[in-house]
């Protein structure tokens, strides 16, 4: 039996008019890393401030820990780390200067020079926050989010803004965290950081999950063909692509690009070279790739996640 860290079931929340999270339910085992992967406005980030407490739900019912969160539950808030989305820092203190002054605020916390050099910023350990890059402050911010050593970390985009090697410094160091038995819940809307940080995800839309998983699974239970994308350069005659050998199903996207799915690639390619050769299809570029978390994405919505 997983032991659950967190359990969530019905979870509801408005704004207004506004469901912003309209009854999903997950749970997360101590140990895993546990995604909420969707675009923007999906409901990620007031899904884990009801977890943090932060907001209080409007239905449904979250434990944490054997705890309700609240507002005012700080008892369950010493055995949680948090990153924000968004986070003001002291920038005229010193990396040591700003940890300590957290580490303060809690009754144990790790140690100040372990989670430097935990977090990669041994060399920045004396300088001004507000001196460094924004990928050593978002490595400052899981710094902080760890100084109190707690029994589950949520990062809320960690990586979002980030050039591709600092994000991969940060997947590493989520990593290193699973390593030593951490529990991490994230927010994500990139779907190669979820197949490649997390256990299980929940994939969101509208304040839905509309899937739940690993990743790996999730793509075997949607999606056993090649996907094929076709960019075009004109619109395609109604039913050019009708029959098409080895052709599953085929997925029309907000652009106006086609995502086709194949298992028999070979023949496909075939078919779709004597439609260009005819002139039939206005073919500017194709992509031939293994199906991924983003085609999951695709087949239930019909669009991609975009920043």
């Amino acid at each position: 039996m997983m032991e659950e860290v967190v359990s969530v079931e019905g979870l509801v929340k408005r704004y207004g008019d506004v469901t912003a999270v309209n009854g999903i339910s997950f749970r997360v085992a101590r140990g895993e890393v546990f995604g909420l992967l969707g675009p923007n406005g999906a409901g990620k980030t007031t899904t884990v401030e009801c977890i943090e407490g932060l907001r209080v739900p409007d239905a449904g019912r979250i434990e944490v820990l054997g705890e309700t969160p609240s507002p005012t539950n700080y008892r369950l808030k010493a055995k949680l780390g948090i990153q924000l989305q968004e986070t003001a820092y002291l920038g005229l203190l010193t990396v040591e200067e700003l940890l300590f002054t957290f580490a303060q605020l809690y009754p144990r916390h790790r140690d100040i020079q372990e989670l430097v050099e935990l977090v990669a910023l041994t060399e920045k350990r004396k300088s001004c926050v507000k001196n460094l890059s924004g990928g050593q402050r978002q490595r400052l911010a899981v710094a902080l989010a760890l100084v109190n050593d707690p029994e589950l970390l949520i990062l809320d985009e960690p990586t979002a803004g980030l050039d591709p090697q600092a994000r991969r410094a940060l997947w590493d160091l989520i990593l290193s965290l699973k390593a030593e038995g951490k529990t991490v819940l994230l927010t994500t809307h990139y779907m190669e950081e979820a197949e490649y940080l997390c256990d299980r995800v929940a994939i969101m839309d509208h304040g839905r999950i509309i899937a739940l998983g690993p990743p790996a699974e999730l793509v075997r239970e949607h999606l056993r063909e090649t996907a094929l994308e076709l960019e075009l350069q004109a619109d395609l005659e109604e039913g050019a692509l009708e029959g098409l050998p080895g052709v599953r199903r085929i997925v029309r996207e907000e652009s106006g690009n086609l995502v086709l799915y194949s298992d028999d690639t070979v023949s496909t390619f075939r078919a779709l070279a004597e439609l260009v050769a005819a002139g039939r299809l206005p073919l500017r570029d194709l992509i031939w790739r293994r199906p991924s978390l983003e085609d999951v994405y695709l087949l239930l919505t019909g669009r991609r996640i975009r920043e």
